[in-house]
């Protein structure tokens, strides 16, 4: 992330967001997250991978992101800051979550299926990865484009780490690498819910500034 990305024009970002390139690329976005989370919940239930799992309920939040951002793109700056802050609290809700779950297994117990992890985040990988890249161009936007961009980015490295977990559980039977990256997901959530509530926060204060 560059060292500017909250510092930008609230003008040139509700143009940005009005484009109907941006409004296209929202809808593409919406379409594989939902089909993603169909497909990684079935898959992490049947291997008893808590990363897939972490990723699919992940797939299934940026969609509803998605939605929401559709749906306010049209609206004042205090919509959107007020859109970014409850995007926040979902990733937010992801990241304690997946922690928890993460917890349970690990005092529980059951190996996940490496095979089926591999395959799979591969799948997801080509997923996010596609749609970040069409996302980047409006990465350092308002917080409710921000946090869009950033819920790509999160996911394409957390594929990337899913991927890395299903050779460690392969090559050591253990269940360790593969709740290792569910955490390491769970605090990427975190992170990115602060970062992006510390914007809209700053856009809310500047509007009632202005």
């Amino acid at each position: 992330m560059s060292a500017h990305c909250c510092d930008h024009d609230p003008q040139a970002s509700a143009a940005q967001a009005n484009s109907p390139r941006y409004r296209r690329i929202l809808w593409i976005a919406l379409i594989v997250n939902f089909a993603m989370f169909g497909i990684e919940i079935g898959a992490g239930v049947q291997s008893g991978s808590v990363s897939l799992l972490a990723d699919a309920i992940d797939f299934f939040g940026d969609a509803v992101n998605y939605a929401v951002t559709l749906a306010v793109l049209s609206m004042g700056l205090v919509w959107r800051a007020r859109a970014a802050l409850l995007k926040a609290a979902s990733m937010l809700g992801f990241g304690v979550f997946v922690l928890g779950r993460a917890l349970w297994v690990a005092m529980h117990g059951g190996t996940p299926e490496a095979l089926t992890m591999g395959a799979i985040g591969l799948l997801a990988l080509l997923a996010n990865a596609g749609v970040a890249a069409l996302l980047y161009a409006y990465r350092e936007g308002d917080a409710n484009m921000r946090s869009v961009w950033l819920c790509s980015r999160n996911d394409a490295v957390g594929n990337l780490a899913v991927m890395l977990a299903a050779l460690g559980v392969f090559g050591t039977g253990s269940a360790w690498p593969d709740l290792a990256v569910a955490a390491a997901m769970a605090g990427l959530a975190i992170a990115g819910a602060v970062s992006v509530f510390r914007q809209a926060r700053q856009e809310l204060r500047w509007n009632a500034h202005a």
